[in-house]
């Protein structure tokens, strides 16, 4: 992949807006007419002996970043996210009292907002209430997301104590001129020393989060970036790119589109980090994330066993996962389901004694297929079509009889994919452009193109 060169017209023709696949159908696809009582039967038929996910989603912010996708609550008002805290505990109850026996939990994730929001103890109380009611199964991934402006030596000695073994770390850019575009003001010293401490004391795994095609981002600056972040040299790094959505985030508009870098920059924003990685041993792990040799997600990547789920990627492929927290979803028993987004009416729903669902989405048989086709091509690049056949009952040649012919005349011509006797291979080009070969598999982006923009775009 060092030696990739892009032609801009093949840059031009495949930017465009489309999904990112954290899962299929997408969540533009769900709908109020999947409630509570729907959400409730997923719960009675989860098979508990396979093992779970579960997602905690902690909202709270002191201040909102300008780039910043995510669901959050800014406030400085601390007995607010006390409060939520208990409502948490609420909802806890609440699903468990649909299932059937006490759930085994295979892989554990905090993501937010700023979960380091709050104190070592409150910390420390929450983990306890997770435990007083799930098994998290010996060897679990137990995983954080932290901002290093606001996570302390104590925050991190907390967290080592209750069992987190996997740290994921807001980085985005240390350029000063970027961080003041973004409004996110994070000097390196301190990322660093936080760093290093997580390292002294022995913290098993971290990851550092970039972010690529931010306004005033160069060439020379994101080198400066790539050079500090190899220097200090995580287990992992997520190179997303920058999705500039301000019809979704209003707060996006704050961002001047005029400092964006074009989409040439752009993308050789992106083959610059990945040959810099890839310079210093790193392996790319799906379409933006790079992994340490040694890391499980390479390991998985080369036995074609990698997964994702609205975590990321993964190597604990639990058939479900439950999301608990405003906004949170959960993908269980051939559904997804999305909690209610305002902690007012999560509140309301909680004290009603109702699960706090907004909306969700019930899979239907060709959805099963579809998004397996997706997963298999985002996560492993590779799809094998007597697996499809033996797991779906179908015949792939003729299922998928017009995929396979836009396949030959787009990404296969244009060197994305290999299509083989029985296979579709991802070449390290296509790798870069993934998403766009998933897109020709999706039934509902074919039939119901948005009247509007609802998707980033793919470059």
């Amino acid at each position: 992949m060092v030696s990739i060169q892009v032609d801009p017209q093949l840059l031009q023709r495949y930017d465009r807006p489309g999904p990112r696949y954290t899962s299929y159908p997408t969540a533009v696809e769900f709908h109020a007419g999947f409630g509570a009582v729907d959400y409730a039967a997923c719960l009675g038929q989860l098979p508990l002996d396979q093992g779970l996910s579960l997602y905690l989603h902690l909202p709270f912010c002191e201040h909102r970043c300008n780039f910043c996708g995510c669901h959050v609550v800014i406030t400085h008002k601390r007995e607010v996210a006390g409060r939520y805290l208990e409502y948490l505990e609420r909802e806890m109850d609440l699903v468990c009292g649909h299932l059937a026996s006490r759930p085994k939990v295979i892989q554990y994730h905090w993501g937010g907002g700023t979960p380091t929001y709050y104190n070592p103890d409150q910390i420390r109380h929450l983990h306890a209430l997770v435990r007083a009611r799930f098994d998290i199964e010996p060897g679990a991934e137990v995983a954080i997301e932290v901002d290093p402006r606001v996570t302390t030596h104590e925050h991190i000695d907390a967290l080592l104590e209750v069992g987190f073994n996997r740290l994921s770390m807001g980085v985005q850019d240390f350029t000063p001129e970027v961080q003041v575009a973004i409004d996110r003001n994070q000097d390196e010293a301190s990322t660093r020393e936080l760093y290093a401490y997580c390292r002294q004391r022995g913290f098993p795994s971290i990851n550092f989060d970039l972010i690529y095609g931010l306004p005033k981002q160069t060439p020379e600056g994101f080198a400066r970036n790539l050079a500090s972040v190899l220097e200090m040299r995580p287990d992992r790094v997520a190179l997303y790119s920058y999705a500039h959505v301000p019809w979704i985030r209003g707060h996006q508009k704050y961002i001047e589109v005029e400092a964006l870098p074009p989409r040439e920059m752009k993308f050789a924003l992106f083959l610059q980090a990945m040959r810099a990685f890839a310079g210093a041993g790193y392996q790319q792990i799906g379409m933006d994330h790079f992994a340490l040799p040694a890391d499980e997600l390479s390991q998985a990547l080369g036995q074609r066993r990698l997964g994702r789920n609205f975590m990321g990627y993964t190597v604990h492929r639990s058939p479900s996962m439950m999301g608990l927290g405003i906004s949170a979803i959960g993908q269980l028993a051939g559904a997804y389901v999305q909690n209610e987004k305002k902690l007012s009416t999560y509140y309301q729903a909680i004290d009603e004694g109702r699960l706090p669902v907004e909306r969700g989405y019930a899979l239907s048989h060709d959805d099963q297929v579809r998004q397996h086709v997706i997963a298999e091509l985002m996560c492993n690049l590779y799809l094998d079509f007597a697996g499809v056949e033996t797991r779906f009952g179908l015949n792939f040649s003729e299922y998928f009889a017009r995929e396979l012919g836009e396949l030959a005349a787009g990404p296969a011509a244009d060197g994305f994919v290999r299509l083989g006797s029985g296979f579709i291979e991802v070449t390290s080009l296509g790798q870069l452009f993934v998403r766009n070969t998933c897109m020709l598999f999706d039934r509902h982006l074919r039939e119901k193109p948005p009247a509007k923009p609802q998707f980033s775009r793919t470059v």
